[in-house]
């Protein structure tokens, strides 16, 4: 192990090793001779210098032995960091130790003062840390940063932002230049970090730009939320300042990303919101070592529900959907590649009964997330009967096969538009919801739904269209000038879907607070100004079905937060799915008196009393 380390040094950092340990044997030499002058009050004739060497000799072999054992000269730590301090402190007490239990009980006999060793210490200590310390500010004022560096605010002095301020003084290929910090904590007002100062608040923003010539303003503001970016971007654009944000915090605290992978804040910054904190970890674990099952793998919901899934150590992930070239690009993205000749490929439809019960047959799996459903409203509204084979039929055929099996968590996906529907697609996911309620009643398991809004950049939705539409010259088609929708991000949607999984009771449909809604015309007026493009913006009119503001829970749904003050657990009735009949769906959107799917809910709920 030594010899292997030790060829590594040779290889690599033999210079740094060879200075680190000279100064650190000097330091020790000369902190010895002090601490022994001192004891003697700075008389020279006491001083036995023959002893002194010998112990000054011991104390260069014991630095040497304990900073290989604490990794000084492994090249483990960057010059001055803190935890090249706690590896040398480590080191400067173990050599204490070793050096002066010896000293203190033969010390005297040999001209040695027992106390020799604890006042060279904290020298020895001082001495090898502030050879490390002014070597750091060496390289660090001796670091230009790149031509045509930008003079660059830090918004948040926490953590994060200390990082970036660090990397930024440490790149010589850094494109920006710390010139000044901006916290909206009135307790940092007088705070430094890596010498940049906290020179004010939000409110100070644009006096701090004219003052250090910003350009650029970084938000270092961990799950910053799109109100708060909303709120920073309009300060900033009013003070000059391009914004950029980080990529997620992970990556940046793990070293996974650089400098240069700052990007503009986006429209799903804006609008977006960040995932609610319940603890995924712990609640995921129903998902260990058990077999999965997700329809739908290949769509924008399924694809990153299935990258979440693979987190937690399921013994069997299995991926279904109709879409073999979606089912390629979620295997490549979890696998690293698009074979598409294993097992955890499932090409299916989920009509086809056949086809399913003997997938789930052969398979067995333990959960099913069932994100396979056709979601485009004004579509379903020229054409109700696919909303009626693949959202109502498609979900009845996937709960039928899997109570066969004995499938103990089943999680349907819902959307917002089944509370009080008024559209095919809101009616088609409100019988889905009411069918997992009824598989609950039967199986008494953990059948429930999960209801959220509009998913920022799932294929089809509004943003992607919307840029299109930028690209092409416009103009840029909205419905009504006053609309409102429910945004919130795919991993967020998805971490919602698994976190319901763990928490959710038979039968329930779990609700996201998504906040306040957003109105799309903001959207839509953020995205022109962030495009530089002049672009119309053209109001065809609410399409057949479409509601102009989204509720989250239906008038006759109660609101109930048994585990997360953010997120609602609701009940539904169930049906019986011997009670659908097309007709009566036909009947039902038209608008028809008979409401042959309400009837059914609530003879069932007089049978089962």
């Amino acid at each position: 192990m030594v010899v292997r380390e030790i060829s590594r040094v040779r290889r690599g950092t033999v210079p740094r090793f060879v200075t680190q340990y000279s100064f650190d044997a000097l330091s020790w030499v000369l902190a010895l001779g002090i601490g022994i002058i001192l004891r003697f009050e700075l008389d020279l004739e006491r001083v036995t210098w023959l002893p002194l060497v010998f112990v000054c000799a011991a104390a260069v072999v014991l630095q040497f032995v304990f900073g290989w054992a604490f990794y000084l000269y492994r090249g483990r730590h960057s010059s001055g960091s803190f935890g090249e301090v706690v590896s040398l402190l480590g080191a400067v007490a173990s050599v204490t130790v070793i050096l002066g239990i010896p000293i203190l009980l033969f010390g005297n006999q040999v001209g040695i003062p027992r106390s020799t060793v604890l006042i060279a210490a904290p020298i020895a200590f001082v001495l090898t840390g502030g050879v490390r310390y002014v070597s750091r500010v060496v390289a660090e004022r001796s670091t230009q940063p790149a031509e045509g560096a930008e003079m660059t605010l830090i918004y948040g002095a926490g953590h994060l932002g200390a990082s970036i301020i660090r990397r930024m003084q440490t790149d010589q290929g850094s494109a920006y230049v710390p010139a000044g910090i901006i916290d909206d904590d009135l307790h940092k007002r007088h705070a430094w970090v890596h010498g940049v100062k906290v020179m004010g608040t939000r409110a100070d923003l644009h006096a701090v730009a004219r003052a250090t010539d910003a350009t650029v303003l970084v938000v270092t503001i961990a799950h910053a939320d799109a109100s708060l970016l909303r709120e920073i971007s309009d300060n900033a654009a009013e003070a000059g300042l391009l914004v950029k944000v980080l990529p997620p915090l992970e990556e940046v605290l793990a070293g996974k990303s650089r400098l240069r992978d700052l990007r503009e804040i986006s429209i799903e910054d804006l609008i977006g919101r960040h995932p609610v904190d319940t603890q995924m970890e712990s609640i995921a674990g129903y998902l260990k070592g058990k077999k999965v099952l997700v329809t739908g793998a290949g769509g924008s919901i399924g694809s990153e529900l299935c990258r979440q899934i693979s987190k937690f150590q399921p013994s069997e992930l299995i991926m279904l959907d109709r879409d073999e070239t979606g089912l390629q690009g979620t295997q490549i993205s979890i696998s690293g590649h698009g074979l598409l000749d294993t097992k955890d490929v499932v090409l299916a439809d989920i009509r086809d009964i056949e086809a399913l019960e003997a997938i789930f047959q052969a398979r067995r799996p333990d959960v099913v997330f069932h994100a396979a459903a056709l979601k485009h409203l004004p579509m379903l509204e020229q054409y109700p009967d696919e909303a009626w084979k693949t959202n109502v039929l498609g979900t009845l055929n996937v709960l039928n096969a899997a109570r066969a099996v004995g499938v103990t968590t089943f999680v349907n996906i819902s959307t917002d538009k089944a509370a009080n529907p008024t559209s095919v697609l809101g009616h088609s996911k409100r019988v889905a919801e009411k069918l997992t309620a009824w598989a609950a009643d039967q199986t008494g398991l953990g059948y429930l739904s999960v209801r959220f809004g509009n998913v920022i950049g799932s294929r089809g939705s509004m943003l992607p269209t919307f840029t299109a539409l930028i690209e092409a010259g416009g103009p840029l088609t909205i419905t009504h000038p006053d609309v409102t929708r429910f945004f919130m991000t795919i991993p967020e949607a998805c971490q919602l879907v698994v976190q319901a999984g763990g928490i959710g009771r038979p039968g329930e449909v779990l609700i996201l607070d998504m906040g306040e809604p957003v109105r799309i015309l903001d959207v839509a007026e953020r995205m022109i100004e962030m495009s530089g493009k002049d672009i119309a913006i053209v109001y065809t009119g609410l399409r057949a079905g479409e509601k102009l503001h989204e509720v989250l829970i239906g008038d006759r749904e109660s609101d109930e937060r048994p585990v997360h003050p953010s997120i609602s657990h609701t009940t539904i009735d169930g049906i019986d799915p011997t009670h659908l009949d097309k007709a009566g769906w036909h009947a039902r959107l038209s608008g028809h008196p008979t409401r042959p799917l309400a009837a059914a809910s609530s003879s069932r709920r007089k049978a089962a009393r």
